[in-house]
């Protein structure tokens, strides 16, 4: 018996397809096996062995999927890094993970080589090929999956660093297939359906829930390399399930073709940041489906869900998944609260994360004495056993002694007409010691101005809530998942009350 999480992926048949390329080309689940096997077996022949990290910042291919899937057939550590990071960001990840093996595009072999010379450096280009694959060509597709215990580590996943450097959560063979069997059952998932599927695989959100997902049940799916609406909306009739973040539908909804093409879909499911109540309501007019929406975080993967059946409620995540235990706490004394009162979500369940890769006491005080997770997330229950996030703890902005929820200022703000949206942050401000500021993008056809939004908010929110300022843009910053980045908008803003 063996916990290896690869082992649950094992399709019987090896003719049915997996992967249906852009192009029309379909690769079967048996030649995905075969492919994982040839690199499993050129990796150990490069001295990969378990436990080892196999680092790879590459383009979205089939290729790129059955490396990770390698990685995980020889017990070692997958270490994906997002394609964005810079030379710099990468000898970081290099010098912290140490990694036994380093692939990445071809144009950035040299670069690798030179800031790590002894670590041995394969390429891989979008479309999966490259001396990987040429060292893997050559090597048997036979490879006897190695054993490994739940509470091995199957990927490092660092994250995002905007308040330190980047921390390496280690997610275990346990953590995955525990989440993907509870996300199987929460969204019916079967190997029927045909899997929309335009997420990076460098992300938790791409490979361990979707891909995942995909491969436990003999699904098959559209692996596009990137998203574009124009093909999102052509796939949609040969697809059952669409997985996103807001931005796809926020984009989508523009597309004259949307109606129609969604028309036989079963699923839409949203996730890495916030979706819009108002995207969720216009959604559903549009197409007839609500929008399922759910909570999740790197440390930890899906934590809650929207109902399959059952009302999904606009700007809720809904309740915990099987198996996870989710409650809201006081932050300073770490004392339940009662319903509806908001506070810090802690979570716990055979889904989170083993601790952050090297940092034990970094570990050690994001936990509590019971096991609970502290994520840094500040949210509420209703009566129904829906959670709400209102903001990250971070983000908690402090007015004189009193503190506003960025969430609840935003939505009042989504709901003037003539804005598109918004992002609240706390600016430094000499008397109150932060002010509530608004950063908004408003419809350039609108004529929004700042004393029309403050104007708007008023009676609609305490007077130690409304914004000192609010500021118009033309885009909020956000990463690559579509999450805004609010550090981003702080620095900015940061002299604004300055005198």
């Amino acid at each position: 018996m063996t916990d290896n999480l690869f082992e649950a992926f094992a399709c019987a048949d090896r003719g049915r397809p997996l992967i249906h390329a852009p192009e029309g080309q379909a690769l079967t689940y048996g030649q995905m096996a075969d492919l994982s096997g040839q690199i499993a077996n050129a990796l150990a022949a490069l001295g990969v062995v378990p436990g080892d990290r196999v680092a790879a910042q590459v383009e979205k291919s089939a290729t790129a999927l059955a490396l990770y899937l390698a990685a995980l057939r020889l017990g070692a550590i997958f270490l994906p890094l997002n394609t964005a990071y810079t030379l710099k960001e990468l000898e970081f990840f290099i010098g912290d993970a140490r990694p036994a093996v380093f692939v990445c595009d071809p144009g950035r072999v040299h670069d690798i080589e030179a800031i790590a010379p002894d670590l041995p450096v394969l390429s891989l280009d979008r479309t999966g090929q490259g001396s990987l694959t040429e060292r893997a060509a050559s090597m048997p597709a036979g490879f006897a999956t190695l054993a490994r215990a739940a509470d091995d580590v199957a990927a490092i996943l660092y994250t995002s660093g905007t308040t330190g450097r980047p921390k390496g959560a280690m997610l275990t063979h346990r953590n995955l297939s525990s989440n993907t069997a509870a996300l199987r059952g929460a969204w019916r998932f079967t190997g029927e359906d045909v899997l929309l599927h335009a997420l990076p695989i460098y992300h938790a959100h791409g490979l361990f829930v979707a891909c995942n997902l995909v491969l436990v049940t003999g699904a098959s799916m559209h692996f596009l390399p990137k998203f574009e609406p124009e093909a999102m909306i052509a796939l949609m009739p040969r697809s059952s399930v669409m997985m996103g973040i807001p931005t796809f539908y926020t984009r989508l909804l523009a597309h004259p073709g949307l109606q129609a093409a969604a028309r036989g879909m079963r699923l839409f499911i949203s996730g890495s940041a916030p979706l819009l109540a108002e995207t969720h309501r216009a959604w559903t007019a549009a197409t007839g489906h609500a929008i399922l929406e759910r909570y999740g975080m790197t440390e930890t993967t899906m934590l809650t869900s929207n109902p399959y059946d059952g009302e999904r409620v606009p700007g809720s995540v809904g309740p915990a998944l099987p198996g996870v235990s989710l409650r809201v706490v006081d932050p300073a004394t770490g004392e339940p609260l009662a319903t509806g009162e908001t506070g810090m979500i802690e979570v716990a369940g055979p889904n989170i994360f083993k601790g952050y890769w090297q940092l034990p006491e970094k570990t050690a005080a994001e936990f509590r004495p019971d096991g609970h997770f502290i994520t840094g997330d500040l949210g509420f229950i209703d009566p129904r056993g829906y959670v709400h996030i209102v903001g990250r703890g971070k983000d908690l902005v402090i007015t004189g002694g009193l503190n506003v929820y960025p969430r609840e200022v935003e939505a009042e703000i989504d709901d003037i007409p003539g804005v598109v949206e918004s992002a609240v942050i706390g600016v430094p401000h000499p008397d109150f010691g932060e002010a509530v500021t608004a950063v908004v993008v408003p419809d350039p056809k609108a004529g929004l101005t700042e004393a029309a939004v403050i104007a708007a908010l008023d009676g609609r929110l305490s007077k130690f809530k409304l914004p000192k300022r609010v500021m118009m843009i033309d885009e909020l910053p956000r990463n690559a998942m579509g999450k805004v980045q609010k550090n981003l908008l702080r620095e900015q803003y940061a002299a604004l009350f300055r005198a």
